[in-house]
């Protein structure tokens, strides 16, 4: 059985890590090797893509953390959860659920979904 929990806690720890080298094995452990990665303002594909999504949130957001919001759930080969996004310690700024396939305990693609967004 596909423990929910631990692939949305491998997602958001992926994300929170800043330093490139621990990353990629946080990457294989949350994602096949052929992942996609959509949402409505980047997408990317494989380790590589995703890391490259990653930087680029962290720098845009610097000293923001990811979290889980609520608890993941899902049947067959999908998975939904809810994350939030801002500094640590205080109200999210942005919000997200996210829909993945799931193959082999890992991630094999996301589609991302922004629930709260700051206004521009």
């Amino acid at each position: 059985m596909t423990d929910l929990n631990t692939i949305a806690r491998n997602y958001i720890t992926a994300w929170n890590e800043s330093d490139a080298v621990r990353r990629k094995a946080l990457l294989v452990a949350a994602f096949t090797s052929d992942v996609s990665y959509r949402d409505p303002v980047m997408q990317g594909d494989g380790h590589e893509g995703v890391a490259a999504l990653i930087d680029s949130v962290q720098q845009r957001f610097a000293g923001f953390r990811f979290s889980l919001k609520g608890e993941p759930d899902g049947f067959a080969d999908r998975i939904r959860f809810s994350w939030n996004l801002g500094p640590e310690g205080a109200e999210s700024l942005i919000e997200g659920t996210d829909i993945g396939v799931i193959e082999n305990g890992r991630l094999k693609s996301v589609t991302g979904f922004l629930d709260k967004v700051p206004a521009q």
